[in-house]
């Protein structure tokens, strides 16, 4: 797989500012099922309840540290933002988009999963 080129956005603070007001107009829901080929495998990096009960991470699926398949992009909810359809195993889930990431930054889903938690973490 050929390597894929970092965006301008990543190092140059106008690109960011100029990238900035474009995903402030953006769908991401849309866009994400747009830009995205599903399904594809990520790894959680993220997970509130996982500080406070860790002994559950091992136990249940969509946890801390899991690898699982985003299967769809549903909904954009104020509190956690794009909310994705996810598999592990033969279990189903939902976990936001902003709790994952695509360990290998040649898979094509790497960028625009970056650009959305880059976007998320810096929207107000």
């Amino acid at each position: 797989m050929p390597k894929q080129q970092v965006p301008a956005w990543e190092h140059d603070y106008e690109a960011f500012d100029k990238k900035c007001e474009e995903w402030e107009q953006r769908d991401w829901v849309a866009w994400l099922n747009d830009n995205l080929s599903f399904p594809f495998e990520v790894r959680r990096v993220e997970d509130e309840d996982d500080a406070y009960f860790t002994d559950i991470a091992d136990k249940e699926p969509f946890r801390l540290g899991h690898i699982f398949k985003v299967l769809k992009a549903e909904l954009d909810d104020d509190l956690y933002g794009v909310i994705v359809n996810v598999s592990e195993g033969r279990r189903r889930g939902h976990v936001p988009l902003c709790d994952v990431e695509v360990a290998n930054k040649n898979d094509s889903n790497y960028w625009p999963v970056r650009e959305y938690a880059v976007w998320f973490a810096n929207r107000y």
